[in-house]
């Protein structure tokens, strides 16, 4: 399990994180919705050790993480997948999967692993020796989430998945999504998309302002009215 405890993180003079907590239990999707400048991208670089926390807790599997190098802590077993689909744009397809697994020296486990994203993504296969950053946007996104599972992560983080995406694409990514947990990865997912977010998520957080507004199952705050007049409106079925 992930529990963050009355977290602060600030840039220079703002306020980004307020104290927040919250929970993202084992097996589970868990999703955090909020505006543009809410603080949500900045919890999973603080999570991942890239932004320093000025106070607060974030245990992994009763680990504490915070002041422990990135490195160290992707070794635990998390991985992120970043908003804006970064590919390494002159590397293949391929290529870019193998720097996935760079910590790792389980080289039979490696090929299993490869073969799992492929059967994932099978577009991914068909371009293997294809340079990345020729790639269409869904298709760089697919190759962002499989280079995240090549650590093989018990916890993924994924930071804006649907960003920019044609809807079909979007569909797409959040039944792939889908998948990756049931086959157990946790997963904890930002996503301005709070419609399709909350319809996948097991638990929901509603974040604003640096502060944790809401808490409930995704089936819960997605009946809510207040989320559905905030965070709904764009994204109605």
């Amino acid at each position: 399990m992930l529990k963050i405890e009355n977290l602060h993180v600030s840039y220079g003079g703002i306020r980004a994180l307020r104290g927040i907590s919250l929970e993202v239990p084992d097996g589970k999707i868990v999703t955090l919705i909020g505006a543009n400048g809410a603080g949500k991208s900045t919890m999973l670089r603080t999570i991942t050790g890239l932004v320093k926390a000025e106070s607060g807790s974030i245990r992994w599997n009763d680990h504490e993480l915070l002041g422990q190098p990135t490195d160290r802590i992707i070794g635990t077993g998390i991985a992120m997948c970043p908003e804006g689909r970064r590919v390494f744009a002159d590397l293949t397809v391929l290529e870019n999967l193998k720097i996935g697994a760079y910590l790792r020296k389980d080289r039979a486990g490696i090929q299993e692993d490869l073969q799992s994203v492929y059967d994932l993504f099978p577009r991914l296969k068909e371009r293997v020796w294809q340079m990345a950053g020729t790639l269409s946007g869904g298709e760089q996104q697919m190759l962002t989430v499989g280079r995240a599972l090549m650590s093989r992560p018990q916890l993924l983080l994924l930071d804006e998945p649907s960003l920019g995406l044609a809807p079909l694409v979007v569909q797409d990514i959040f039944s792939i999504i889908k998948k990756i947990n049931k086959q157990g990865t946790t997963l904890l997912l930002i996503e301005q998309n709070a419609n399709m977010a909350l319809r996948t998520a097991d638990l929901a957080y509603v974040l604003e302002t640096g502060n944790i507004t809401m808490f409930g199952t995704g089936a819960d705050l997605l009946a809510d009215e207040k989320v559905k007049e905030a965070y709904l409106g764009k994204h109605k079925n």
